[in-house]
């Protein structure tokens, strides 16, 4: 009669049998970069509130409203977890958080860092030079970039700093179409320099200050 082999150690574990929906079990409400928000049968809470156009809102039993999700092949989100009950939304969460990135990266687009270009004059400048440099401005402003404008004073020509000033002035003034003055003009060492800004809606705002000025001489 052959002998059976004889195994040592631990016997091997049958597999489990695998869960219905292919769900993870509920550890808690863990979250890692990849899913940052709680779904489905991680959620803890034993009753959420639903808000989105496509449920009728208000406070369910956690039980009822993943047998919403479900009747509607999507996904139960917790969007705000501290609230009491946390709320949810009832979406499909690959295209959630699609666009929760690209709202992300608008967001950072907009708070990008302000672009600050220079220009630089001598107190005698010509006018071939200064429209030049007029031009260059006006591109600078159009793109959404600040000006800084400045005269730069060597040796004795310090003594011409009103003509500078005067130059400077005549640069923001002709440049009203398209920024605002942030700063005046404002000697620091053998520099004077002058500070403009882009206007966010050039028509609009040019007539809020014409509108002002108008003001201000019936005032007067």
């Amino acid at each position: 009669m052959e002998k059976k082999p004889n195994f040592s150690g631990p016997r091997p574990m049958a597999p489990r049998p695998a869960r219905p929906g292919g769900q993870r079990p509920n550890r808690g409400n863990e979250r890692n970069a990849r899913d940052p928000y709680a779904t489905n049968e991680r959620i803890r809470a034993r009753e959420v509130r639903l808000v989105g156009d496509n449920v009728e809102q208000g406070i369910y039993p956690i039980d009822k409203a993943l047998r919403i999700a479900r009747e509607q092949q999507l996904d139960l989100i917790e969007i705000s977890p501290n609230a009491e009950p946390p709320v949810c939304r009832i979406l499909d969460y690959q295209k959630f958080l699609y666009q929760q990135k690209k709202r992300q990266k608008e967001q950072k687009a907009k708070a990008a860092k302000v672009v600050v270009k220079e220009i630089r004059f001598g107190p005698q400048t010509d006018d071939h030079d200064y429209n030049f440099k007029l031009k260059h401005a006006i591109g600078f402003l159009k793109e959404g970039s600040k000006v800084k404008a400045y005269v730069f004073f060597r040796g004795r020509s310090i003594l011409f700093k009103e003509q500078g000033e005067v130059l400077l002035l005549r640069f923001a003034n002709d440049l009203e179409e398209y920024g605002k003055v942030e700063m005046m003009p404002v000697l620091e060492g053998k520099k004077m320099t002058i500070m403009l800004s882009p206007l966010k809606n050039p028509k609009k705002e040019q007539k809020a200050d014409k509108d002002a000025r108008s003001a201000e001489k019936k005032a007067s």
